[in-house]
């Protein structure tokens, strides 16, 4: 009994603190704005001048509304997430999305909403674009546009000491949590289970997907699943804030494909050409690679804005 009271504790500690890394909460210093992560509220983009190459390329349409919807899940620091004061959206995603609009002279208004309602609302045309973390797969070029802004990679995280002796390449039979809708569920997990287990005769790895990264850590801290599978930084960031509770195995998930993410467009939007003349004009800022470090991506920054 003690030691599942130990357990729970435990979990609900890690699910209070990622409540609050989510949605504000504290976090390691930050000297350049003065204060936590979590409690800077500045714009990246203040001061930022239009780009006159992407402005032209801007549809008339938009200059007369004079502003960009964007969608993003802010649930997931240290790229998308919300601020101490629980409004103002903070991270490497925000970010970029602000000084997007700024590029092109445009207001921009955010939008919370679930990773996997973001794609069906961009096709429905109640979003513009979506900065979100999110990989260019296959099926997602079916429906959209998607222009490169960064490149990360995939983790896995254990229990803290790692009693099962997982390893990237042994996870044959183990409940490894991937959020739903995520390249880990859909791509990435399925191909390592594949050559990494079920080739060679091993149990093929169990995934389950669960609606957050928040609610997967959870579950592993409480031990009702054997590790997670998630973005490289999102991990790294969650056990800075809860030490020894669990542990991010090195080197990164070798998945066999490239982790650059994109963000996304309806497909054939007239949007588009704009969008990334934009984001190549950050990718050459100053302001992109103080982003970068300020979010513990450094060395993820990409130096080409490509379209899929």
């Amino acid at each position: 009994m003690k030691t599942i009271n130990k357990v729970q504790t435990a979990a609900a500690a890690l699910a209070t603190l990622l409540a609050l890394s989510a949605c504000g909460g504290t976090a390691n210093s930050d000297p350049s704005a003065g204060g936590s992560k979590t409690s800077n509220t500045a714009d990246i983009s203040e001061g930022i001048q239009p780009d006159e190459a992407a402005v032209k390329l801007l549809p008339q349409s938009y200059k007369d509304k004079g502003e960009l919807t964007v969608a993003m899940d802010l649930h997931y620091p240290p790229t998308t997430f919300l601020a101490d004061d629980n409004v103002t959206p903070i991270g490497l995603n925000p970010d970029i999305a602000r000084l997007v609009a700024k590029k092109l002279g445009l207001k921009l208004k955010f939008e919370n909403t679930a990773f996997d309602t973001i794609i069906p609302g961009i096709d429905g045309g109640r979003y513009d674009f979506t900065v979100t973390t999110m990989s260019p797969t296959e099926e997602r070029l079916k429906v959209m546009d998607m222009v490169t802004y960064v490149s990360t990679g995939v983790s896995v995280a254990v229990a803290h000491g790692n009693p099962l002796n997982i390893s990237n390449d042994d996870m044959c039979g183990k409940n490894i949590a991937v959020t739903k809708g995520s390249n880990a569920q859909l791509k990435h997990l399925p191909n390592v289970s594949k050559w990494t287990c079920e080739e060679k005769g091993k149990p093929a790895i169990n995934g389950v997907t669960l609606p957050n990264i928040q609610e997967a850590l959870t579950q592993l801290a409480s031990k009702r699943v054997d590790g997670v599978v998630y973005d490289t930084p999102a991990l790294v960031w969650a056990n800075e804030q809860q030490p020894n509770t669990f542990e991010v195995l090195t080197p990164k998930l070798d998945t066999r494909t490239e982790h650059v993410n994109a963000m996304g467009l309806k497909k054939g939007s007239p949007l588009t050409p704009a969008i990334q003349a934009a984001t190549q004009s950050i990718l050459e800022s100053p302001e992109y690679k103080k982003s970068l470090d300020t979010w513990g991506l450094s060395g993820a920054g990409i130096p080409t804005a490509n379209l899929k």
